[in-house]
């Protein structure tokens, strides 16, 4: 329970707490669902699924993608949904890396970080400027772009290593 959860709020509050308690299931269970036996080190299925090289990647990043468009519909400024978008682009970028960019994907938690920076906008009334639809819209083009960019660079890595294991055919 957060400080302030226990005081009553108007109709509108308790839809956006339970919206947000959804985002933060869906958060934890991409970067933190489960505990690495014998560590404190947990992980979800973000970087667990970054091991299949490709479909890791967008299975990732519709993932956060949904988040994204959820506080974009909770009412998140342009500045949060910007810093939204660069930690997910942060997350595909080095999670193209084949195995260093999932344990990389283990330490940044995209998912979490933009949970808390929504939290942060949210609970700063003075800053509640809603975005509009086109620039969402040209936030999560501008990631998809870049999806498809990392999942080439990945792939491409991927044939390099295997190139220089196995050598030419």
């Amino acid at each position: 329970m957060r400080p302030g959860d226990d005081i009553p709020r108007e109709p509108g509050a308790q839809a956006e707490q339970t919206e947000l308690a959804h985002l933060d299931r869906v958060s934890r269970l991409l970067d933190a669902a489960f505990r690495i036996p014998g560590t404190d080190i947990r992980v979800g299925l973000d970087p667990i699924l970054g091991l299949i090289p490709g479909i890791g990647d967008w299975a990732g990043a519709i993932g956060s993608g949904y988040i994204l468009l959820h506080a974009a519909g909770l009412g998140a400024a342009r500045p949060t949904l910007l810093r939204m978008a660069v930690n997910i682009g942060v997350d595909m970028l080095a999670g193209s890396v084949p195995v260093l960019g999932d344990i990389f994907d283990v330490a940044w938690r995209a998912n979490q970080r933009n949970l808390a920076l929504l939290r942060a906008h949210l609970d700063a009334p003075e800053r509640r400027r809603r975005a509009d639809r086109g620039f969402v819209v040209m936030l999560l083009v501008g990631l998809g772009v870049l999806l498809l960019g990392t999942v080439g660079l990945g792939l491409w890595l991927i044939a390099a290593l295997l190139q220089a294991v196995f050598g030419g055919a």
